[in-house]
């Protein structure tokens, strides 16, 4: 089985360098960016240096990140980057594929890489907002005999489950 934890950045000093050095193989970040490349000239886009610098930085790290965190790494390595660049550039990664949006339950809007060879659903901690991500062969198992049960052909799906992790409930015990 497949467990992944993530923080968020809001929620830990250490994050940026923890998500950082959670890094994806430089060949997978250029393969990213040239579906990027490609997907910008079909489009007639043009391809900025802090467009590629947010792109890279986005495919550079693990984790569910918003706007805000795509930001601050976009800025530790060039301080001019807009919030407009940033956006625009999340938006771009979305409508081509390279990025999902996931809102977990709250308002903020946070990014994953769209890895379309890997499945994962989520964990989420309503009190610290940790996301754990993982895969389960039985729940998929019983997604498709689900759907198969009602005659449906699953396309896609999503599984999050909210509850309130180990660390959050044992810190309420102490309260």
């Amino acid at each position: 089985p497949y467990l992944m934890t993530y923080t968020p950045f809001a929620e830990c000093r250490h994050a940026m360098a923890q998500a950082m050095t959670q890094t994806m193989p430089q060949t997978s970040v250029d393969e990213l960016q040239d579906q990027l490349n490609a997907y910008m000239e079909r489009k007639g886009l043009r391809s900025t240096s802090q467009r590629r610098l947010v792109s890279e930085v986005f495919f550079k790290t693990s984790g569910h990140h918003s706007i805000d965190d795509v930001l601050a790494m976009a800025r530790a390595k060039d301080p001019k980057v807009g919030y407009a660049t940033v956006y625009r550039t999340m938006k771009l990664l979305v409508e081509c594929g390279l990025a999902n949006e996931r809102h977990f339950g709250e308002t903020v809007t946070r990014f994953e890489i769209a890895l379309h060879d890997h499945h994962h659903d989520h964990l989420i901690c309503v009190d610290c907002k940790r996301i754990v991500e993982f895969e389960d062969d039985e729940i998929e198992e019983l997604q498709s005999k689900l759907a198969e049960k009602y005659g449906f052909s699953l396309l896609s799906h999503k599984h999050e489950l909210y509850g309130i992790c180990g660390d959050c409930r044992r810190r309420r015990a102490r309260s």
